[in-house]
């Protein structure tokens, strides 16, 4: 594989131990870091992408996991952005199975949201009727991260959000105690407040959130309202 051998070799002529220390602490010491901030990382990965981009074509999906499972965080990063954007019109229905498995590996708020907002809400966008599957299966893992996703999924659907599941799913994880799970209740609501201010405020004064998720949800209800 030239092209990972490339970004191999780019990356670790970019090795900064100062800001490696510094990412690694602010990411809780559950990752290694290459101290390669992200508009660096993404102008290297510009170049290389584009230079190798039919190897990465032809076996886009094997590439990104060799990606995903290097030490250094920055590769999984790139692995993340090139997935996203090469699968985008090669959608397979059984993809489900792949982007469980992605959400479930190296999992961290950083890949989580990124994964769940662009690979699993585009995917169920392609495949709409996998939704209820997928989500309820998602949803009632016991996997704190498969949980946060069935929240956040619809993040970038707009006006096409659907409410009705949305609210289900803050239901069922309401009374949960986890901080990943409470905040992601109160972003879901708060990004899709700006599209239904009216329906957000009436659903969050008429239920017992958690604090947190109350607070994150209403942050910038005055501003639509």
């Amino acid at each position: 594989m030239n092209f990972i051998q490339e970004l191999e070799k780019e990356l670790f002529v970019h090795y900064n131990a100062e800001n490696a220390t510094k990412m690694e602490a602010y990411m809780k010491n559950n990752f290694t870091f290459l101290g390669i901030k992200t508009e660096n990382r993404r102008a290297i990965l510009k170049h290389l992408w584009k230079k190798n981009h039919p190897e990465i074509k032809s076996d886009f999906r094997s590439i990104c996991w060799s990606l995903f499972n290097k030490k250094e965080r920055e590769f999984h990063y790139c692995g993340m952005e090139i997935l996203i954007q090469e699968i985008k019109r090669q959608y397979k229905k059984e993809d489900d199975l792949l982007i469980e498995k992605w959400l479930t590996t190296h999992s961290w708020w950083d890949s989580v949201d990124l994964l769940a907002k662009y690979l699993l809400g585009n995917y169920l966008l392609k495949f709409p009727e996998q939704t209820f599957k997928v989500i309820e299966r998602f949803s009632n893992s016991e996997n704190l991260w498969l949980n946060r996703s069935a929240i956040l999924f619809q993040l970038n659907y707009k006006k096409k959000t659907d409410f009705e599941l949305l609210k289900s799913e803050c239901e069922k994880h309401k009374h949960s105690n986890e901080f990943f799970i409470q905040k992601a209740i109160g972003w879901a609501l708060r990004d899709y407040s700006r599209y239904n201010s009216i329906g957000v405020t009436i659903y969050v004064n008429s239920t017992n959130l958690k604090p947190l998720s109350r607070k994150e949800a209403i942050r910038n209800l005055q501003k639509w309202t």
